[in-house]
């Protein structure tokens, strides 16, 4: 199988790091030209750069907004205002227990987590309807489905980009665009590597190594033993994107490597 997405526009929130950069990079590979989306110039500009370096020829740009408030999704719609593909990645995560989280965090966590996606989608689904081509996925995460006790706050969002990502992909039924969700596991992104710094430095087991037992400690039902790599995540997202996916929408996507303990 072969994946060309040339001549296609791809919009990637939060792409200046972790899963949602190994997304683009799968993106730009696959031949889509690629918008990064970050907070930061510097971060943005420095992904772009980067990217470039890796994917050669490619058209790379990148626009700088927080799409976790409705101002910089009109600022990222206003620098790019149409898009046949559009990855929901941006999120933000933490452990709290739920009778310390103040309502200021739920708030937080619901702007960045659904409603950059809520936003971003009805902005750029409509040219996609009109055009008969698209596609929208929500990274969402297995923990919409196994709540975790921890992040309780976290797992609501989650779930909730689950049933957003349904309930599109009825409403733009028969019109050639698809909306999917995926679902992530235990990931080796920038994030757990950061949480995970003290851990290995102690234990002297190289990252992997390290990553691997914390899974197994707080998700022992993986079946793949390990935290995936975020090019494992951004392998199916690019599935998903392409033309081969065209029968595959109002799906769950899992990358979980077997945590969720179903068979559907």
């Amino acid at each position: 199988m072969k994946i060309d997405l040339s001549g296609k526009t791809a919009i990637v929130t939060g792409s200046t790091a972790g899963i949602g950069y190994a997304i683009a990079k799968g993106l730009a590979q696959a031949g889509a030209d690629v918008v990064l989306n970050g907070r930061t110039a510097a971060a943005v500009e420095q992904a772009v750069a980067t990217l470039a370096a890796e994917v050669s020829p490619a058209n790379i740009r990148g626009v700088a907004a927080d799409v976790g408030t409705a101002e910089g999704c009109a600022a990222l719609v206003a620098a790019q205002p149409s898009a046949d593909i559009l990855v929901n990645n941006v999120g933000i995560y933490g452990p709290q227990d739920f009778f310390e989280i103040p309502d200021a965090e739920w708030t937080r966590f619901f702007d960045v987590n659904v409603m950059s996606g809520v936003r971003l989608s009805r902005a750029y689904l409509p040219g996609m309807v009109e055009r008969h081509w698209g596609r929208v996925l929500f990274l969402s995460s297995e923990s919409g489905l196994n709540i975790p006790a921890d992040m309780i706050h976290y797992g609501f969002t989650k779930t909730a980009g689950l049933s957003i990502s349904r309930g599109l992909a009825k409403r733009v039924a028969g019109t050639g665009v698809t909306v999917n969700a995926i679902l992530p596991g235990p990931t080796l992104s920038d994030g757990l590597e950061a949480m995970l710094q003290e851990a290995q430095a102690a234990s002297g087991q190289s990252m992997e190594e390290t990553a691997a037992a914390f899974v197994m400690k707080h998700r022992p039902s993986s079946i793949i033993q390990r935290a995936a790599s975020v090019e494992e995540v951004a392998n199916m997202v690019v599935y998903v994107a392409s033309q081969q996916a065209s029968a595959t929408t109002g799906a769950a996507l899992r990358v979980d490597g077997g945590v969720v303990e179903t068979i559907a």
